[in-house]
């Protein structure tokens, strides 16, 4: 299945999105998410998720073709949407959401990791947002989590990719490891967090979102309105539709069915 959910430890459960060729998620695949994140979350027997990918990359964001095939904009509307949902599901997520993120973390992905608890990435981890490319906005709101304000400006408007050692470096990710060791990685610090009362990490998750400093489901809907008009004017549209061509800060990245995080 695309989405699918084990529990190889106790206290802790693994989503795992498998979308080839890119993990660039349809509609219904957000959605999809979001309700294995929420479900996972809700069993009192798990105390930890672990938010995991197949293949070479971790997210490719939103599958573009979706929306090309779409002569309206209920595909735009949906991906919106469905989004929405995802992101929101990881931050609400009642226990703590560990993201295991290898390859590539473009558009969507951004908004996931960014929602997330902790993050561990391969060595080879790239993370970015290619919106302006793609003629789209928005997880800006999630990138400022990652990275200091500055530094995100300057992404979003390059639509450069920042690697898993600098992210590190301003401590928005946990760990860096080889990529054959990324999954067990991961698994122990969510072992480690789920040998905690499963009640009381309840209650600080809970917490921590209590005191955050910015609303992140405001925000981002706040983005979206400009992704909106962005299409209704035919502008994305025009940009959306040359995606492919050639661009030298993008060589680590996808290049069939990636997309912006709607």
């Amino acid at each position: 299945m695309p989405v699918s959910t084990s529990v190889p430890d106790e206290g802790v459960a693994v989503v795992t999105v498998d979308y080839a060729p890119v993990n660039a998620l349809p509609v219904r695949g957000w959605y999809d998410l979001a309700d294995a994140v929420r479900a996972a979350g809700r069993d009192p027997g798990v105390r930890c998720v672990v938010l995991a990918a197949a293949g070479r990359g971790f997210n490719a964001g939103v599958d573009i073709k979706e929306m090309q095939r779409d002569p309206g904009h209920e595909a735009l509307i949906g991906a919106n949407h469905g989004c929405y949902e995802a992101f929101s599901a990881v931050y609400a997520c009642e226990v703590p959401v560990v993201a295991a993120v290898q390859g590539f973390c473009l558009g969507g992905g951004i908004g996931l990791v960014g929602n997330a608890d902790a993050i561990v990435a391969s060595d080879d981890a790239t993370f970015g947002l290619p919106e302006l490319d793609r003629g789209a906005l928005g997880a800006a709101t999630h990138l400022a989590r990652l990275v200091p304000q500055h530094l995100m400006r300057a992404l979003y408007y390059t639509s450069r990719t920042a690697t898993a050692a600098e992210l590190h470096a301003h401590g928005s990710v946990w760990r860096v490891a080889p990529r054959a060791e990324l999954r067990a990685a991961a698994m122990e610090l969510a072992r480690e967090i789920a040998r905690k009362d499963g009640t009381l990490l309840r209650l600080a998750k809970a917490a921590i979102n209590g005191i955050d400093p910015v609303d992140v489901h405001r925000s981002y809907r706040f983005e979206q309105g400009f992704t909106f008009e962005a299409n209704l004017s035919g502008l994305a549209a025009r940009i959306r539709d040359g995606f492919g061509g050639a661009n030298p800060t993008h060589e680590r990245e996808p290049t069939q069915e990636q997309g912006d995080p709607a």
